[in-house]
Formats: C-alpha cells, sequence, structure tokens
C-alpha cells in the first residue's frame, strides 16, 4: 500500500506543520457528494492503532486503514492558483468525479474490501 506526495505538497505539508503543530497530514475520506466520497485533510495530532503513516520528503502521510481501500495508490499534489490553494489527489482507484469535483465514485470492488461503510 503506498500513498505518494509531490514536493509541493511535502513542501505545503512542513509549512502549515510548522506553524500549527502536529505529526503529519491527516488524509481520509468520508461519505459525501453527488458522487459518494470526498477526501478529507487536517492536521494529524496523533497515530491511532487503526492508522497507517506513510513517509515521504520528510514528512508524514496519516491513513486509517479502513480508508486504504480507497486511496491505495493515490498521490497527493498542491496547486496554487489565484487566491485559491488546494490538495489535489491524482486516486486511481476513482472511476468517476462530479462536475463541481468536490467528490469521486470508486469502483464496487474497492468500497466493499473492508466490508464497513466509511
Amino acid at each position: 500500500m503506498t500513498i505518494r506526495v509531490t514536493e509541493n505538497a511535502a513542501r505545503h505539508i512542513r509549512c502549515a506543520l510548522s506553524a500549527q503543530g502536529g505529526v503529519g497530514l491527516r488524509l481520509g475520506i468520508k461519505t459525501v457528494g453527488c458522487s459518494g466520497l470526498s477526501y478529507t485533510f487536517d492536521y494529524a495530532t496523533e497515530v491511532g492503532a487503526e492508522d497507517e503513516v506513510f513517509e515521504s520528503k520528510d514528512i508524514k502521510v496519516v491513513v486509517r486503514r479502513l480508508d486504504l481501500a480507497f486511496l491505495d495508490g493515490s498521490t497527493l499534489d498542491f496547486e496554487r492558483s489565484g487566491l485559491n490553494d488546494i490538495f489535489k489527489v491524482d486516486n486511481p482507484k476513482a472511476i468517476a468525479t462530479c462536475g463541481c469535483g468536490e467528490s469521486f465514485t470508486v469502483d464496487s470492488a474497492a468500497s466493499n474490501v473492508s466490508g464497513e461503510t466509511v
């Protein structure tokens, strides 16, 4: 299982953590939107027993094990466009996204891996 991080994303995460504190970025998913799932981003203040940690470019990305079925193989990037700053996830498991780009759908085989709802 892997989560990759671009240099732009790593730089932004390092800067944010130096100001906010924490052990890394928490990447997750939640059920929402017109396509079913949406990415979540937060400061990871601790690593729990149910978490996996991916280290790259001197930062840590913390992901709940149940979410890995939906995120494995993803690349996390960070983009600035005018006044907008946003994390972008290139997710090979996403088979469709909604028109607004806020939510995504995965193949039903990936969504049934854990046997639990997100």
